[in-house]
């Protein structure tokens, strides 16, 4: 059964999405606090993470941060707050989505499950990625460089992964965008994902400056050169 950590201080949020999710199949833990949050995460194994971003203790931002440093759990955030440098800097703490308040019940059960069948997508028959001296291990969200281990965001993982699975093939923005977020999401535009490219190159590439693994081909998008 998949498994959802909600953290929420709202008790009527609580009760009405838990009712909602739980109708869905969803086996759901609740915490109203970043202290309860903290405790439960230590306790439990989750397949999916809904964030306020205002807690009474606290911020969802940070709790973010906290979980980033051990798990690729994908995460949502909510917020009341619709200001684009909000959004942007949710994603680039490593959060998949950013839905704001008020929503709707039928909206945010869809991004639910959007989110679900993305992060499930990178189960594989086989446990690795390996390619241009990049190796992933799926099952622990790890990335080694030439054998050394490097440390990438959620979002610089999901690109990563989405490169190698397709060696050779040019991918449009829309088709990264689409992977990594809702498409729907108007917060997102290219320029977001140039950003998360370059950062990408920095953590990757021997020469960020002159790329050989992530390729941008002009006009059409990029793609992963194995250079056959």
């Amino acid at each position: 059964m998949t498994r959802i950590f909600f953290v929420e201080d709202d008790l009527s949020l609580i009760h009405g999405l838990s009712f909602a999710l739980k109708k869905q199949g969803y086996e759901l833990e609740t915490a109203r606090t970043s202290a309860q949050a903290r405790q439960l995460w230590k306790k439990g194994a989750y397949d999916l993470v809904i964030l306020d971003v205002s807690l009474p203790d606290g911020s969802g931002y940070d709790l973010c941060q906290e979980i980033r440093r051990t798990s690729h759990v994908p995460i949502i955030f909510l917020t009341a707050a619709d200001e684009e440098t909000d959004m942007i800097m949710g994603l680039d703490l490593g959060g998949d989505d950013y839905i704001t308040k008020p929503f709707k019940l039928a909206v945010f059960l869809s991004r639910v499950r959007a989110i679900l069948r993305r992060s499930g997508s990178f189960s594989k028959s086989s446990d690795r990625l390996e390619s241009n001296g990049i190796l992933v291990l799926l099952t622990k969200g790890e990335v080694y460089k030439n054998g050394q281990l490097i440390d990438l965001t959620a979002s610089e993982y999901k690109l990563l992964c989405m490169f190698m699975e397709n060696p050779n093939r040019i991918l449009s923005a829309g088709q990264l965008l689409g992977r990594l977020w809702d498409c729907d999401g108007n917060y997102v535009d290219g320029n977001t994902l140039t950003v998360y490219i370059r950062r990408l190159r920095t953590k990757i590439e021997d020469h960020p400056g002159s790329p050989q693994k992530i390729l941008t081909v002009r006009g059409m998008g990029y793609k992963w050169s194995t250079g056959e």
